[in-house]
């Protein structure tokens, strides 16, 4: 009973902090929470993101 609740508490912690990183990085914009943005050619380059902020 016990090792039921630790697993269920770890399935939806997990699934929570994995929520809350999505909206962070949501709040973020396209380019601010890509992986790939030291080396993404897109339209999103670094002296725009200095220009916005």
């Amino acid at each position: 009973m016990i090792a039921n609740i630790i697993i269920g508490g770890a399935i939806f912690g997990y699934a929570g902090w994995a929520f809350y990183r999505f909206i962070k990085k949501s709040k973020e914009g396209k380019c601010a929470a890509c992986s790939l943005q030291s080396s993404c050619s897109s339209s999103c380059s670094i002296s725009q993101k200095k220009q916005i902020k």
